[in-house]
């Protein structure tokens, strides 16, 4: 399994500039890295000094580089679904389409980028990936995706298996999981959604590991770019994802990221090393503690104002910035009320009676 790793901050701070810097820092230590670009344009294959493309391609010595486009992505996924659909579909309705006519949905760049994550994370090839996303809030998003479609699938569960409705989709959600989620063949719906819950499950429990994925924030001396980077820093809690430090190109106070370690940038930079066991120092997203009957959430940057509770039987959804955070209760917790809330030393402490 590999360590995917992310940079946040507003624009022009060098995030992506900061990330090829890891990269070669961690390639340099024979460590098989693969830097992942899903930015538009052709700025990473100028920076790389190679002609990237979907993909990956040595241009350094352990140091592999791949431009996602979603375009060139979707007709490889709606390719796989298409002889798919062969297999459990007596008549086949989509062979007629081609992934080229196809244009991309909202929020679809996320998923086919967490889905080439996913399987070259599943290869075993890589030590290292590093992703510079489309952008930060998309990013978080994408990351938090197996979390949120976590949610829905616990939520509306009961329709797919229960109703005729589920039922008449059953030929077409097989295939469409197949292709994308890589889930095996199973005639029962319900069994589809287990499958599908398990594959979410583990990529949320990858998130939520700083083993496995981790952000770090880069900025400047920039007000606003302060501002940015922990406002990111919050919104990376609510999904879940550990922020094991601070880049900045000018001096800034400690005290502004508490407790998070800064590094300084070097005005002409070709390396940039991580420090050792930097994101397992850092403060945990969320600690559930069934003996004090509370749920402690790491939310720094944001205050009581701007958060919002809502429970519903075993699950309480947390609303902060432009992200929802959505805690399933252990079994010593789902069937107890959320009894207060308040701020403590950055953590949100929900306690239940």
């Amino acid at each position: 399994m590999s360590l995917i790793l992310t940079f946040l901050g507003k624009g022009g701070v060098g995030k992506t500039t900061t990330a090829i810097a890891v990269a070669r820092a961690l390639a340099a230590q024979n460590k098989q890295v693969l830097f992942v670009g899903q930015q538009a344009g052709d700025s990473l294959s100028m920076r790389l000094s190679a002609e990237l493309t979907s993909d990956p391609q040595l241009v350094a010595p352990n140091f592999a580089a791949v431009h996602l486009q979603s375009t060139t992505l979707l007709e490889r996924y709606w390719d796989k679904m298409k002889g798919l659909e062969n297999q459990y579909l007596r008549t086949p309705f989509f062979k007629e389409v081609y992934g080229q006519e196809l244009g991309i949905l909202p929020g679809m760049d996320s998923a086919l980028g967490l889905s080439f994550l996913r399987e070259r994370d599943a290869e075993g090839k890589y030590d290292v990936i590093i992703y510079d996303g489309v952008g930060d809030l998309e990013t978080l998003r994408m990351l938090g995706m197996p979390e949120i479609l976590g949610w829905y699938l616990r939520r509306f569960k009961q329709v797919l298996t229960g109703s005729a409705i589920g039922q008449a989709i059953s030929p077409f959600v097989e295939p469409i999981l197949r292709s994308i989620l890589q889930v095996s063949s199973t005639d029962d719906i319900s069994q589809q959604a287990g499958e599908m819950s398990s594959v979410l499950t583990r990529g949320q429990k990858a998130v939520n590991d700083p083993s496995r994925v981790a952000a770090y924030l880069v900025t400047t001396g920039d007000p606003y770019a302060i501002a940015t980077a922990k406002y990111l820093w919050g919104s990376a809690q609510q999904v879940g994802l550990t922020v094991g430090g601070v880049f900045s190109r000018d001096p800034i106070t400690d005290a502004d990221f508490e407790p998070l370690s800064v590094c300084s940038i070097p005005d002409q930079v070709t390396e940039l090393t991580i420090p050792d066991r930097l994101a397992y120092l850092a403060p945990k997203p969320i600690e559930i503690n069934t003996v004090t009957k509370q749920v402690k959430l790491f939310l720094p940057t944001f205050n009581k104002k701007q958060v919002k509770l809502i429970q519903v039987g075993p699950e309480v959804t947390i609303e902060a910035g432009d992200q929802r955070r959505n805690i399933f209760l252990p079994t010593e917790l789902a069937g107890k009320q959320a009894t207060g809330a308040k701020f403590q030393d950055s953590y949100l402490i929900i306690s239940f009676g």
